[in-house]
């Protein structure tokens, strides 16, 4: 199964960083400023964040082959239907669509793993993590291969057609099936009599939410950013930031694969470690105008590599008997940082300038190291 993971998070690591890589495209033809840059990205996130949402009751009573199907079908839709000269509203809703589609397997990826795994589910979790990062690394590469012969918006379809290709692999291999049945239906009945002594179980995930809120609105505002930061602070060409991107994602690809060989147990120590050296390199990075941002993009990648695996495993690890529903809340949470840092960033952006900007940024990092902090006090 961690082949197919892989792949899917390839495709889903593309998706990403569409509206960053064609940040420039996207202004120009539809005439935006930063702010409503931003607000494609919270379209993204947005969608992304009810997606992964639905898909975690789902996944706890429901059979996993038609599930996955129906993420990959609503994300390839989403980006087929993509067309020349569409007005702003249309884009919003074709970018959540595609978010939408690609957090519903998200969620269904992150249970399936933590769900084979158990305990031991940080370093497979990391690794299949480590494959949207090589899909986030490949996007610009897509882009600058594809835009030449067929204009940006061939880039939406030729991602497209890669979600149909995995629907179509979904169809040819076993998945392990739950299939509802009368016991099912009496424990959830029991859940349903036990809801308040849920709701204080779900206590010690709310750190590890607002990890993962703070560091998906970084990641989603670095790459939205990065294109605007290269040519309006540093005076780079757009194709810098492009490879800004590329290697901020070359960063998260060697943290996530990095952590793998640490020694010691990955826990929320490590979180807060990797939080705080972000926020370190960023403030440092952003606040030097360092003119490398390749390096400055690649640095902040490293230190928050782990974060995004090691959260969603220790998630899995603290609800074992809803793993779907206890990913699928905190990976929204992390879409709705997704949805809101942007935003926030893109206006702080229209008024005091992308640096300012893309330097508060390094208070989110440092939230994430207070919040593995408090996480690693509950139980």
């Amino acid at each position: 199964m961690l082949p197919f993971f892989a792949a899917s998070f390839v495709a889903f690591g593309v998706v990403l960083v569409l509206p960053g890589v064609h940040q420039a495209d996207l202004a120009r033809a539809l005439e935006l400023d930063l702010a409503r840059s931003g607000l494609l990205a919270s379209a993204l996130a947005a969608g992304l964040g009810v997606g992964v949402v639905a898909a975690g009751p789902l996944f706890d009573r429901m059979r996993r082959r038609p599930l996955f199907l129906a993420g990959f079908g609503i994300a390839a839709a989403a980006l087929l239907s993509v067309r020349d000269g569409m007005s702003f509203e249309r884009w919003l809703a074709h970018v959540a669509a595609a978010g939408f589609g690609i957090g519903f397997y998200d969620t269904l990826i992150n249970a399936s793993v933590a769900e084979r795994y158990r305990a031991a589910a940080a370093r497979p979790m990391s690794l299949v993590h480590a494959a949207a990062t090589v899909g986030a690394m490949g996007g610009p590469l897509l882009a600058v291969l594809v835009v030449g012969r067929g204009g940006f918006v061939a880039s939406f379809h030729w991602v497209g057609a890669a979600h149909l290709a995995l629907a179509a692999w979904a169809c040819a291999i076993s998945f392990p099936e739950r299939p509802p049945g009368a016991s099912q239906a009496a424990a959830g009945s029991r859940a349903a009599a036990a809801a308040p002594d849920r709701i204080r179980r779900l206590a010690p995930l709310l750190p590890f939410a607002a990890v993962a809120f703070a560091y998906v609105g970084v990641e989603a505002s670095l790459t939205i950013f990065a294109v605007p930061y290269a040519t309006g602070a540093l005076g780079h060409s757009a194709a810098r930031g492009a490879t800004a991107i590329s290697a901020l994602w070359l960063g998260l690809l060697l943290g996530r694969v990095g952590v793998l060989g640490l020694p010691r147990a990955l826990g929320a120590r490590t979180l807060m470690g990797a939080g705080a050296l972000a926020a370190c390199v960023l403030l440092g990075g952003v606040g030097l105008r360092v003119g490398l941002v390749e390096v400055t993009f690649l640095a902040t990648g490293v230190a928050l590599g782990c974060v995004y695996p090691l959260t969603m495993a220790l998630v899995g690890e603290r609800m074992p008997q809803a793993r779907g529903t206890a990913a699928g809340l905190a990976a929204g949470a992390g879409a709705l940082g997704g949805s809101a840092v942007p935003w926030l960033t893109g206006w702080i952006g229209d008024a005091a300038g992308v640096a300012a900007a893309l330097a508060t940024l390094a208070a989110w990092c440092a939230a994430i190291a207070v919040a593995a902090g408090a996480a690693r006090g509950i139980r």
